[in-house]
């Protein structure tokens, strides 16, 4: 059984501190959530930021500081960014942002990047170039149409068969965003991946998360996809969610996977 990669999704783009109180939403504050979340047994942040209004940002400055500040606040702590345009990026402004900053990893959602066949010229010379300057790409799907496009694009050679990494999106077209673990096996039927994560919106992330153990996938949880822990009370903070994998895990006879090891199995650069 291989070790498994824990990742941890602190804030998202569209929650704030009226959701909950211990909700990240400064750098200053994302930083500190990570530190604890690794020392719960995650081992890469999936990092958002927000602008000075709180608002979700695809600044390339803000990130430049996001990434310098856990190089010194969690050094052993992988940093994947986000491209996700939440309605107020266009899908040339994603790829600038990764094309400017190169991050060692970045997630890019596939319905977004490659909406229809005549962005495939675009999304081609992008996927190329994310391999060639070596920015370990995540790419997130929605439901099994998205893997059917993925499928499409790689046989086409618009994917390089070399991305690899996909994450699974549980519940985002269910009634009230509530994920439930058997919404994972329409992914798996279809899946062509070496390497895939799950997330889940709504109270049964847990469920979904060792569902996805026992499938030989690993796991991304936080605040940016549900606030609550196992047991139906409203988790304290992002590393009890990280902790109820990781105890999982490793109750399974799994080990959780340090940055180190994580970055091994991804592939990341140094």
């Amino acid at each position: 059984m291989s070790p498994l990669i824990i990742m941890v999704a602190p804030n998202g783009a569209r929650r704030n501190q009226l959701d909950h109180h211990g909700l990240p939403i400064t750098i200053a504050q994302t930083v500190l959530a990570a530190a604890a979340c690794q020392g719960a047994g995650a081992s890469v942040l999936h990092g958002h930021i927000r602008d000075e209004q709180g608002r979700h940002s695809l600044d390339i400055g803000l990130y430049k500081e996001l990434i310098a500040e856990m190089a010194i606040g969690v050094p052993d702590m992988l940093v994947q960014i986000t491209t996700e345009a939440v309605g107020q990026y266009t899908t040339q402004e994603q790829m600038q942002l990764v094309t400017t900053l190169q991050p060692k990893m970045a997630s890019v959602a596939l319905r977004e990047l490659v909406p229809n066949s005549a962005s495939e010229v675009q999304a081609k010379y992008f996927f190329h170039w994310a391999l060639e300057a070596q920015v370990h790409l995540q790419i997130i799907v929605y439901d099994s149409a998205d893997v059917d496009h993925l499928t499409k694009l790689r046989l086409s050679g618009v994917l390089p068969k070399e991305i690899n990494c996909v994450l699974y999106v549980l519940g985002r077209y269910r009634q009230n965003l509530c994920a439930e673990a058997t919404d994972l096996d329409d992914f798996l039927r279809s899946k062509n991946e070496d390497t895939w994560f799950t997330c889940a919106f709504g109270q049964q992330e847990h469920a979904c998360m060792t569902r996805a153990i026992d499938q030989g996938g690993h796991a991304r949880v936080g605040f940016e996809n549900n606030l609550w822990l196992s047991s139906g009370e409203l988790a304290p903070s992002n590393d009890t969610l990280v902790a109820q994998v990781a105890t999982y895990a490793r109750s399974q006879g799994q080990h959780v996977a340090n940055a180190k090891e994580a970055q091994l199995i991804l592939g990341v650069r140094d």
